[in-house]
């Protein structure tokens, strides 16, 4: 009788406390929150060069780790970045685990039911990438093919709506493991990034790996949750600024080597 009643009391606390996590307001929903917090937290991922990568000393770096810095120059406050994957950076922000996204996180319509994103701040292209010598021109011809692509990313759409039935996708957690799999010849091809080829033929130039073709372009957004209506508005503005003073530019500059495209959602 004792222990019912316990275990009835534990459940009803333990149903109480779900409850209140739920009706709980997300942390850091406005400029000044984030302020009185007094650091803002941003997640970034890490494995996809030049837009991220991890130092030698393992500090986190890149274009969308200058275009951090830069948000918390021009909101006043220090910036802590946290690594996050693919998979996981959506469910990082839902949960309140940091303030924004700066993961070089396309924007389309599915990421837009889920997050609010920002005007873009950098843009890439997206395509099937191979070996030279493997005969591919377009999607019909991946039949029977392996093919690689970090789980739940942009390629991985785009590649899974063209791809022949008899397609082998192979999905990945990242698209560091993604690269390793064709350079070991695990997969005979691989949906990637522009950027993220020009890396990989560093790595192999032996290979002389090269686009076959483009799957989409993207313009990529800064993400925060829904209803952070004063934050997205302030996010603009920095962008904005920082294109008009030069900062956004430079940045391309420095890791991309070219001055930043135009900039458009579509």
């Amino acid at each position: 009788m004792t222990l019912s009643i316990t275990r009835r009391l534990a459940v009803a606390g333990a149903m109480m406390a779900a409850a209140v996590a739920l009706a709980a307001p997300a942390a850091a929903q406005t400029v000044d929150e984030i302020k009185s917090k007094g650091k803002l937290t941003i997640g970034m991922l890490v494995d996809f060069p030049p837009f991220g990568i991890t130092t030698a000393d393992g500090k986190p770096d890149g274009y969308d780790a200058d275009v951090a810095k830069l948000l918390g120059k021009h909101m006043g406050v220090p910036v802590e970045i946290v690594p996050v994957t693919g998979p996981n950076r959506i469910p990082y922000l839902l949960t309140n685990k940091v303030d924004l996204l700066v993961a070089s996180l396309g924007i389309t319509p599915a990421r837009a039911e889920q997050v609010q994103f920002s005007e873009p701040y950098a843009a890439i292209e997206i395509g099937l990438v191979a070996p030279a010598n493997t005969k591919i021109k377009e999607a019909a011809e991946l039949s029977g093919k392996r093919v690689g692509v970090a789980r739940a990313s942009t390629q991985d759409n785009a590649l899974t709506a063209v791809a022949p039935k008899d397609a082998r996708i192979m999905r990945f957690d990242d698209d560091a493991s993604a690269v390793q799999a064709m350079l070991s010849g695990q997969v005979d091809a691989l949906g990637l990034s522009n950027v993220v080829t020009k890396e990989i033929k560093k790595l192999a130039p032996q290979a002389n790996y090269e686009m076959k073709f483009v799957l989409n372009r993207q313009v990529q957004g800064i993400a925060m949750r829904k209803g952070q209506d004063a934050l997205l508005k302030w996010v603009n503005e920095f962008i904005e600024t920082a294109k008009s003073n030069g900062e956004l530019n430079e940045v391309h500059k420095k890791w991309l080597g070219t001055d930043l495209p135009p900039l458009t959602k579509s």
